[in-house]
Order: structure tokens, then sequence, then C-alpha cells
């Protein structure tokens, strides 16, 4: 396979359904890469000494998407060498233990790969409209992200 043939994607979900960890990595595989980073996020079962029952996301589903695509151009020019990216986020009700967010990141080289990811998430955390909302035993809380800009702008 030329390298030509193998041209640099990007893989955007958001889905109501449980996300896998092995679709989301095996689409970012390429054979020019020595390097997948993957960054898994998922519900625990506890904040601030409450219990979680589960969380609840909500997006805007087309703005969120063109944030994520703006997030993997950014990468692109940052990291040069990155291959593929697939960020893949999951809406509605997510249980204790399930995934909630996965990105992937290929690159010839494990540095670039990782920096990507870490980036990736931490962006996404604070410019995607995706909001979280913590479900507890007898209560509930909206969560906002600390790394949100527009609700950090208001304080």
């Amino acid at each position: 396979m030329d390298e030509s043939e193998d041209t640099p994607k990007d893989f955007i979900m958001l889905k109501s359904e449980k996300l896998s960890v092995d679709e989301v990595s095996e689409l970012v595989v390429s054979p020019y890469c020595g390097a997948v980073s993957l960054f898994i996020g998922t519900t625990r079962n506890n904040f601030e000494g409450k219990k979680v029952i589960h969380l609840e996301y909500e997006a805007y589903t087309s703005m969120a998407e063109t944030e994520i695509t703006k997030i993997c151009r950014d990468v692109r020019q940052k990291w040069p060498s990155v291959k593929h990216i697939a960020v893949h986020h999951r809406l509605g009700v997510v249980p204790i233990t399930e995934a909630s967010v996965i990105i992937a990141v290929s690159s010839p080289h494990r540095a670039e790969s990782l920096e990507a990811v870490m980036y990736c998430i931490n962006t996404l955390k604070a410019s995607v409209p995706i909001w979280k909302k913590e479900i507890y035993e007898d209560e509930y809380s909206w969560k906002e992200n600390k790394e949100c800009f527009w609700a950090n702008s208001e304080k």
C-alpha cells in the first residue's frame, strides 16, 4: 500500500448506543504508524461522597460535531505526523463503568499520539457543547466542566 492510499481521516460520532473501544481503536490503525493512543472516559460510581447511579449526556449535535472537527484540524496543525483521529462520544444514559467518550489517535511515534489525545480530551471538555447530568440516589446535578470557557466567563 502506498502511503497516499492511507490518507489521514477523522472519525467523529455522537451516539446513544454503547461505545466500543475495539471499534474506535481499529478505525485509526495504519501500517504507517507505530502508535495508537487511547483515552477512555468512563462513568464512576461516586462524586464528592455521593453515590452516582448513572450519567446522562445531551448535546447540540451539529455544533458539537463542528467543534470536534475543529479540534481534529488543530491536532493536525500541532502534530503534522498524526495519521487518523477518532472521537466517539455517547449521548443519553451512560451506566457505571461504561464509556462516555473514547478518543484514539495514530501516529508514527508515541509522543505525538499521546500529546494529541490529551489535547483532544482537554479541548473537547473546554469547547464542545455536550452537557453532563449526574444522577445520584435522591437528586441530580448538571455538571459544568471546569475547562469550559463559556461557564467561566460568567463568574
